[in-house]
């Protein structure tokens, strides 16, 4: 009886670990990816890691367009032509003079940290066709007006005009009025000054310098505070600044929120490399009344304000500083940092907010280059360096960025800003240049002059970008063969507008990178 019961208890055993192994076998290779490869919402969400881009999905505010399409159309059709444009000889070196003083408050001094430096380009290396003038002139013999010194221009004026077409002399006269315009956005730097520089700006790119701290912070602060029609009253969610409940701001004074701003220790003011460090226990409750109360003007005013930051603080996230060692630094994504500035938990659902708003300022500079592909649609049109071959290359491709931007079916639909009683919508207009104008001013008080070239650049970008959607009807009046007299654009326009955008497309692309990098730490 036992031999016959022994071997099948044998047989039995040895079939209930089979089980057990087939049966472990199979949870491993077909429950887990299921949960690993899962979409819904909710349990992504229970991610720490996915918290801040689960959520980052559908139709955008104020507009009818969705974060997917976005994506799509940017990662495969834009950035990769945007990237090759910007790359171009016409829009790499950016004049800028990044000495003037910050006019609001005493000046802290620049940035000692090495990575803070801009190197400015010699003379030497600025194709001819730049260097000669900063405008958009449509010719070569347009161009040449310019490489006389002032005192030689003074001296042979009359022999400029006589020598000049017509078509010349009016595109002279339309830049001499182009200085007195009163449509800028921004506050543009004096070129003619000693002070100003040609920047390459594939030599000195967008990174994380290390500037941070309370210098930092008083930028950003003195833009949502003061230039983003909001009342003192009216407290921003996770603001250092921001007095605890039931206490009023005035009764702090501008001299102990300063020592206590001083104090904010280090770790809270981290994001501050150009960014806010977003502190404090404010849920944003009240803010968010007080925002979605608004006007649609100063609503989308805040909102490419805050789109403008976080696009600033992707930047900073995507190329950060994560080795420097043996004299050669090594540059990339650093996903906690990423984080610490959009997650959901770290940022009291702040995040999501923030990067929407990178949507939403996307679609207004794509609808401001919608709005002016027929203004470099001319033919004489030309984007001069000197390098024949060179301008033409660069042309055609601008113009296949124009061709693929008209493809896009869901453009912001500005015609709905600034359409009340005329009196009333000319004075709001009016309000929205200025405030946006101050802002760009606001940005000679950034310390580190890598993080203001990058600032002035993306500012003037979208300034540019303001005034392009404002002046539609001086656009459509555009003359087919001849310089037009209502609407022009300087080539430091022309230059900051294509890289702004391209930063913003930048942006956009690299958090499909960081998606993936969050995906693999899970």
């Amino acid at each position: 009886m036992w031999k016959v019961t022994l071997p099948a208890f044998g047989v039995l055993l040895l079939a209930w670990f089979f089980g057990n192994f087939v049966l472990g076998w199979f949870q491993q290779n077909n429950v887990k990816p299921q949960t690993q490869h899962s979409e819904h919402p909710s349990r992504a969400a229970d991610s720490p890691d996915q918290s801040c881009l689960c959520h980052l999905t559908g139709v955008l505010d104020d507009c009818f367009c969705d974060v997917e399409s976005i994506d799509v159309f940017n990662n495969f059709k834009i950035y990769p032509r945007i990237k090759r444009l910007t790359e171009k000889d016409y829009f790499r070196y950016y004049r800028v003079n990044l000495k003037r003083p910050c006019p609001f408050w005493p000046d802290d001094g620049h940035c000692a940290i090495k990575d803070c430096h801009v190197e400015p380009c010699p003379e030497s290396k600025i194709p001819v066709g730049i260097k000669s003038g900063n405008y958009n002139k449509y010719s070569q013999a347009a161009n040449t007006m310019s490489d006389m010194t002032e005192c030689e221009q003074a001296k042979e004026l009359g022999a400029i005009n006589s020598t000049l077409s017509n078509q010349s002399k009016e595109a002279f006269a339309d830049w001499a009025r182009h200085d007195d315009a009163q449509d800028h956005f921004c506050e543009l730097d004096d070129e003619t000054s000693p002070d100003s520089e040609y920047v390459d700006l594939l030599l000195n790119p967008e990174r994380f310098t290390g500037y941070k701290g309370s210098s930092a912070w008083r930028v950003w602060n003195s833009i949502y505070e003061e230039n983003c029609f909001k009342p003192r009253s009216v407290y921003r969610p996770l603001n250092p600044l921001a007095p605890s409940r039931g206490e009023s701001q005035f009764t702090v004074s501008s001299s102990a929120r300063s020592t206590w701003l001083s104090l904010i220790s280090q770790q809270s003011l981290k994001e501050a490399g150009l960014s806010l460090g977003f502190v404090g226990d404010d849920d944003g409750e009240g803010f968010y009344k007080w925002l979605e109360g608004l006007c649609l003007e100063k609503r989308v005013f805040y909102r490419l304000i805050s789109g403008l930051h976080s696009s600033i603080n992707i930047h900073l996230c995507a190329e950060y500083l994560l080795d420097e060692g043996w004299g050669r630094s090594v540059w990339g994504p650093n996903v906690q940092e990423f984080r610490q500035r959009f997650d959901t938990a770290e940022t009291k659902g702040e995040g999501t907010r923030r990067l929407k708003n990178l949507y939403f300022l996307y679609l207004i500079e794509l609808r401001a280059l919608y709005k002016v592909a027929p203004y470099f649609e001319r033919a004489f049109v030309n984007l001069y360096t000197g390098n024949t071959q060179e301008d033409s290359a660069t042309k055609d491709l601008l113009l296949e960025v124009f061709n693929e931007i008209k493809s896009f079916p869901m453009h912001f639909d500005e015609k709905s800003m600034f359409a009340g009683h005329k009196i009333e919508a000319k004075i709001l207009k009016e309000e929205f240049r200025l405030h946006f104008k101050n802002i760009s001013r606001i940005m000679d008080c950034v310390g580190c002059s890598k993080c203001r070239l990058w600032g002035k650049l993306q500012t003037q970008g979208l300034g540019t970008a303001l005034k392009i959607l404002f002046s539609e009807k001086e656009i459509q009046k555009l003359p087919e063969h001849s310089p037009s007299k209502g609407f022009q654009l300087t080539r430091q326009e022309i230059v900051a507008l294509m890289n702004g955008f391209g930063r913003l497309s930048t942006s956009i692309y690299q958090l499909h990178n960081f998606r993936v990098l969050l995906n693999k730490n899970r």
